[in-house]
């Protein structure tokens, strides 16, 4: 499951791709953020692992902008869903 997860930087909304890989038994989802690979997550829901994405997305941007990095573009126009089954 993926979904866009939408932070407003600096006055603009900007857009990030959002990964959400489920346990096996989905008692959890991972949360992956290829714009921010620091960053980590999770939730018990997936409502709870979007909500903990939008705030580590934020921190990410809180803490590269105090240090003087660039924050990352938007990646969602490279966004390209394909499932493959057997």
């Amino acid at each position: 499951m993926n979904d866009l997860s939408s932070i407003e930087s600096h006055g603009m909304d900007v857009a990030y791709r959002v990964v959400l890989e489920p346990e096996p038994d989905r008692s959890a989802y991972n949360v992956i953020t290829p714009a921010f690979p620091r960053a980590h997550t999770w939730g018990e829901t997936v409502e709870e692992a979007l909500a903990h994405a939008r705030e580590v997305i934020e921190l990410e941007i809180e803490d590269r902008t105090e240090r003087g990095e660039p924050v990352p573009p938007s990646d969602v126009e490279t966004l390209l869903l394909e499932t493959v089954t057997r």
